[in-house]
């Protein structure tokens, strides 16, 4: 056992509340290295937060998502990168492992410092079938928290040696492959807005073969390995509870200082202090109330999914409700920092002031495809019955 990970006889939001003093004093050397400092990740290894969704066959916590989802809004109240760290590997590795032979998941997601990494489809990657596995080709972009894990991973379409799509269950084969990243050729590319401290690299992997057993299908229920409610509700839905989460809690930090500011500061354009400005009083009122009621809906959609999950009536309902729950959580959560920082005046601008960087972070995490309009309007065409395509659910 390693000795420097504390027993997890806590609950998982309870520990990351235990971390919140080391991430929020490390935020601004994680901001400026683009990376969690190692003080960070090895806060969020001590407290076994890498694991939290892992199944329990694998020495994992496989924790409700109700529970995810406060951990992740309490760790992004201290610094949104590595929330977004710790939402990103579990997710990652806890749907693969699900979908993988128990013998091999069991080598990669050995120990609690053992995260998983990856970056979004790339339309020009390859993965042509052959004996024992597949021969890997491609570039990824934003690897979040890439710099921190041992294992990343590529998705990917799989042709024919030929060239055709490869079949599988009856449709096109598209998988997960999980490699070493000292395997891949890393560029480090991450100069962005903000999230600056997740490390979100572009890898490269040219005619890397990979063994079937690290070659997921992680959404085909044919393959899953692990029957848990958890894994039924698949991967996208988990990162949209965990991402969800990420927002929620910036936006609550974005809050409190705002109403901290408020307490303290006169404000020159107007004749009152701001504590006893009636505009600010209200809005300072109405931003918690839009904050509570997005935080409200989430946890009733993530607890009705997973109740459904668990009783085995998952259905696309509800499906639809978690979705509409996260996108809709995720722009509440985005309009309560813009608020705030608009609200600071002058004093939100400067990098000594603790909303400069919470805000560039709540700005990029608002241009996640969770946060996407359109899938709201999916919702209300599922709503209305206009048609029946469903997506990211």
């Amino acid at each position: 056992m390693d000795t420097n990970v504390q027993p997890t006889l806590t609950s998982a939001p309870d520990r990351a509340r235990s971390i919140q003093p080391v991430l929020d004093a490390q935020g601004p050397e994680i901001d400026r290295r683009r990376e969690l400092t190692p003080e960070a990740v090895q806060a969020i290894i001590g407290q076994d937060l890498l694991r939290l969704l892992l199944p329990r066959s694998l020495g994992g916590q496989e924790i409700h998502p109700l529970d995810f989802c406060k951990t992740t809004e309490i760790i992004a109240w201290a610094d949104a990168s590595a929330g977004w760290f710790v939402n990103q590997s579990n997710v990652s590795s806890a749907t693969s492992a699900a979908a993988m032979p128990h013998e091999s998941a069991a080598v990669l997601f050995n120990g609690p410092h053992a995260g998983l990494a990856w970056g979004g489809r790339h339309n020009n990657s390859k993965a042509i079938r052959v004996e024992g596995g597949y021969r890997l080709t491609g570039t990824w972009s934003f690897a979040s928290g890439s710099r921190h894990t041992t294992w990343i991973g590529a998705h990917s379409a799989v042709q024919n040696p030929d060239g055709t799509p490869h079949m599988r269950y009856g449709h096109p084969d598209d998988r997960t492959f999980l490699f070493l990243k000292s395997q891949a050729t890393i560029t480090d590319d991450w100069q962005v807005l903000g999230l600056r401290g997740t490390g979100s690299d572009t890898y490269t992997v040219t005619d890397l073969f990979i063994p079937d057993e690290h070659a997921p299908d992680r959404e085909t229920p044919e393959e899953r390995r692990e029957h848990g409610p958890l894994y039924s509700i698949h991967s996208t839905p988990l990162y949209a509870i965990g991402f969800t989460g990420v927002t929620l809690g910036l936006a609550r930090r974005m809050l409190e200082t705002y109403t901290a500011l408020a307490r303290g500061r006169h404000s020159k354009a107007s004749l009152n202090s701001m504590a006893n400005n009636n505009a600010v009083q209200r809005e300072i009122g109405l931003l918690e109330a839009k904050l509570s009621a997005a935080r409200a809906f989430l946890h009733e959609a993530v607890n009705q999914t997973y109740d459904a999950a668990t009783n085995g009536d998952l259905n696309t309902d509800t499906r639809m409700r978690l979705r509409l729950a996260t996108t809709y959580g995720m722009n509440e959560a985005t309009d309560v920092s813009i608020a705030c920082y608009r609200g600071a005046g002058t004093a939100a601008i400067m990098d000594s002031a603790p909303f400069e960087r919470r805000f560039r972070d709540a700005m990029s995490a608002s241009q996640h495809m969770q946060a996407m309009l359109p899938l709201i309007e999916m919702v209300g065409r599922h709503i209305i019955g206009s048609d029946n395509v469903v997506q990211y659910v």
